[in-house]
């Protein structure tokens, strides 16, 4: 999983200045080439969850229980989203909007995760049974043969064929 843009010791600092040196938020911002908002969010979340509030998590995966945790909070308690990630400390407000799209579309089941990156490769179930540690008998080996010598036959046949429709299309130059 990826960290944050800013170290744990860096927003603990600056933290730090705004709740026991009592600088404003602003003078931080500006001293440190940062935003207000994103000091004033690492003030809140410290205040609210400590240290552990400051640590973000990129790409971090919520179960269901937890997903449904938080929108029957949102609903019944009137929470806002800003609100809602501080109370949970979910780092992004676009993922509780996804997980309410979601189940607003398909109940329940739009909460579950979802594989992530390509899918595996399906196989032949015919290779599977073939390549089996199994010994053949020798009429089986002879079958598998005898569909591999029709199956180059009606290859080759297919290939004269096209070769054939090739040379009737060309037009002869004269």
């Amino acid at each position: 999983m990826g960290q944050s843009k800013y170290s744990l010791e860096f927003k603990t600092d600056c933290v730090v200045k705004v709740l026991q040196r009592h600088h404003s938020i602003s003078v931080v911002a500006k001293e440190l080439g940062i935003s207000k908002s994103l000091v004033k969010q690492w003030v809140k979340y410290y205040i609210q969850h400590g240290s552990k509030g400051l640590l973000r998590i990129r790409n971090r995966v919520y179960d269901v229980k937890f997903k449904l945790k938080v929108l029957h909070s949102i609903s019944e308690s009137h929470l806002s989203i800003k609100q809602a990630c501080l109370k949970f400390n979910i780092g992004a407000e676009s993922s509780i909007l996804n997980w309410q799209h979601a189940y607003e579309k398909s109940g329940i089941l739009g909460l579950e995760n979802k594989p992530r990156g390509r899918p595996k490769i399906m196989s032949d179930n015919k290779d599977k049974k073939r390549k089996s540690d199994k010994v053949l008998t020798r009429e089986e080996e002879l079958l598998l043969e005898n569909e591999r010598l029709r199956a180059e036959i009606d290859y080759l046949k297919k290939l004269d064929a096209l070769a054939l429709a090739s040379k009737k299309q060309k037009p002869s130059k004269s």
